[in-house]
């Protein structure tokens, strides 16, 4: 007869009593800790902060990081802008115009001709109406010339009506399609299709109205303005025959050409064609620039990582201080009870066991600081949201690791003054009062 042994028996009775000895060093600790309450609660006010400090900054960086990123692919990480660069003064003028003509129609002419990955071109114009009608609410928008093919170039999507087609820019319509904010300010927000705008002294039918586009201060966005969706689109031949710029004798004929190239171009190499094109009608004169935006937004990735890595150090210290506050109050805490830790040997208890004890301790502050912290990062992150109007973002990543950090620093600086308790001579913290 052959007798089965459970050999799973043993394992599991060992399972049950570690939970049993941890379950009761957690119930110890948690006794312990709500004894002293304002103690308790003063002392996780650094891992508080520190957690709420670090999840604050990460959101701003998040929020910072989209922001600039939606700005960057906006432009088109295919595309190439080319911006004139204005005179500042009659005399720079007359000098330029020595050598170069500036910015011109027959740049886009050979551009056209000379770019084997030029997939599609569109020249564009600025004006800064005189007036507008309606009398627009805010700021009066400005009127961009462009062909069709910045709205591909551009990613323009019309939240209602279109963008005007080429049929329209060939026989120079009296059309127009208005960003989001200037649709706003002139008619309101009812539905503008069909309705009519005046720009200085001509008429033009609304055929759209995008979507809202990302601005960014003080950014080259590649169509001259701060507000991308305070604007005005015409067909480029309608801006050349129903306007006239009062100040075209300071500018270039054109304010700048827009490229968008083929899936598998080379945009940096593509640029320094172009470049090379621009030298060589301009006569070397550095009347223009030529942006890519793949090459800005490498580059806003990098110092984005660099930033947030900074503000994640500063706010770091928080939780380092809140670290050494851990360890001050349980080396305190060591000295109130040397006389139970002598007990506690003298009963059985193994020096694990104290070191268990007063680790549990100090992990548990860290972690009710760490929660604590959570609720403090969120209310932070909402409140710069609200009154610094800085977009943040709060990452489910971001709440992780400032509790994983959290939790780390009650462990690292609980694990001295643990050690410190059980080494003390069981007879010594007997006789100690």
């Amino acid at each position: 007869m052959i007798i089965q042994t459970d050999r799973t028996a043993p394992v599991a009775a060992g399972l049950g009593f570690a939970v049993r000895r941890y379950l009761s060093d957690f119930l110890l600790a948690a006794a312990n800790l709500r004894a002293q309450k304002t103690r308790t609660f003063l002392t996780a006010l650094g891992i508080v902060f520190g957690v709420g400090s670090v999840i604050g900054m990460l959101s701003i960086g998040e929020g910072a990081k989209e922001e600039s990123l939606r700005f960057i692919e906006q432009l088109g990480v295919r595309n190439l802008l080319i911006e004139s660069r204005p005179a500042t003064s009659r005399e720079e003028l007359q000098q330029r115009r020595r050598s170069s003509p500036g910015l011109t129609e027959r740049d886009v002419r050979i551009i056209r001709a000379n770019i084997e990955s030029l997939e599609m071109l569109s020249p564009r114009r600025i004006l800064h109406p005189a007036k507008v009608l309606p009398k627009p609410a805010k700021d009066v928008p400005e009127l961009y010339g462009v062909e069709p093919s910045y709205a591909a170039i551009h990613h323009l999507v019309p939240l209602e009506g279109r963008f005007f087609n080429e049929a329209e820019h060939a026989r120079g319509a009296a059309v127009c399609v208005l960003g989001e904010t200037a649709k706003v300010s002139l008619l309101g927000y009812e539905p503008a299709a069909g309705k009519h705008v005046k720009v200085n002294d001509a008429w033009l039918e609304v055929v759209g109205v995008l979507g809202e586009r990302v601005s960014q201060q003080g950014a080259n966005n590649g169509a001259g303005s701060q507000d991308a969706n305070n604007v005005i689109y015409a067909p480029f031949n309608t801006f050349q025959y129903r306007f006239w710029d009062s100040s075209s004798f300071m500018k270039d004929e054109l304010d700048g050409i827009d490229l968008r190239l083929k899936p598998d171009a080379d945009s940096v190499e593509a640029a320094k064609v172009v470049r090379a094109i621009l030298n060589s009608t301009h006569h070397n004169v550095q009347d223009f620039s030529v942006t890519i935006p793949a090459a800005l937004l490498a580059q806003q990735q990098h110092t984005q990582t660099i930033f947030t890595y900074v503000m994640v150090a500063i706010a770091a210290i928080s939780l380092l201080v809140g670290g050494i506050g851990i360890m001050n109050i349980v080396l305190a805490t060591v000295l109130e009870r040397t006389r139970e830790i002598g007990v506690r040997r003298a009963t059985g208890a193994r020096r694990s066991d104290i070191v268990r004890q007063f680790l549990v301790e100090s992990v548990l502050i860290s972690v009710a600081g760490g929660v604590l912290g959570i609720a403090c990062g969120y209310a932070l992150s909402y409140s710069i949201a609200v009154v610094a109007e800085w977009k943040t973002i709060v990452t489910i990543p971001s709440v992780a690791i400032a509790f994983g950090v959290s939790l780390a620093v009650g462990m690292i600086f609980g694990i001295y003054p643990a050690m410190k308790a059980a080494r003390i001579n069981p007879i010594d913290a007997l006789r100690y009062e």
